[in-house]
């Protein structure tokens, strides 16, 4: 099973995001987090976010990239029991039995985004449409072997 996963090529996102979510965090779009809010009143970092930001799972912070890798079972189910948390503590959730199946069906999207070669990276870009709001996905395809040549080594003197 494949999930985005955070990856930070540089220290932009700790700058434009309010929270930058960790490199190595399993994430989701995190579309809902803006479903109730009017993007034309967004601005700087909280505009940024809903623009093309992805919600890690561990921190909740953002990520402007994201890339495809392999998820197993029991990350997965606790990538959906954080998500369902959230959403009791942040969104007003009642309980978990309420929250489960939306942590599992934005877990499920995130997932369907993630059916790509693994290492394959993500940006998403949002804006209001006509019926809400709306995500377009960049991809950015791996284009050699993801194993690099040992440049160094690292030695250890007494």
């Amino acid at each position: 099973m494949r999930l985005p996963r955070v990856i930070r090529l540089d220290q932009s996102d700790t700058r434009i995001f309010e929270r930058a979510a960790a490199p190595g965090e399993w994430a989701v779009t995190g579309a809902f987090a803006f479903a109730h809010v009017d993007p034309a009143a967004l601005t700087g970092k909280r505009r940024q976010a809903f623009t093309n930001g992805f919600l890690g799972t561990t921190s909740f912070g953002r990520s402007t990239l994201v890339e495809v890798a392999e998820i197993d079972e029991a990350d997965h189910a606790d990538v959906i029991q954080r998500l369902a948390l959230h959403f009791i503590t942040d969104y007003g959730a009642p309980d978990l039995e309420a929250a489960l199946p939306a942590a599992r069906d934005e877990v499920a999207f995130a997932a369907s985004i993630a059916e790509h070669k693994l290492h394959t990276l993500l940006a998403v870009a949002r804006e209001l449409g006509d019926d809400g709001i709306v995500e377009r996905f960049s991809i950015i395809t791996p284009s050699r072997a993801t194993e690099h040549a040992k440049i160094w080594d690292v030695v250890e003197e007494d």
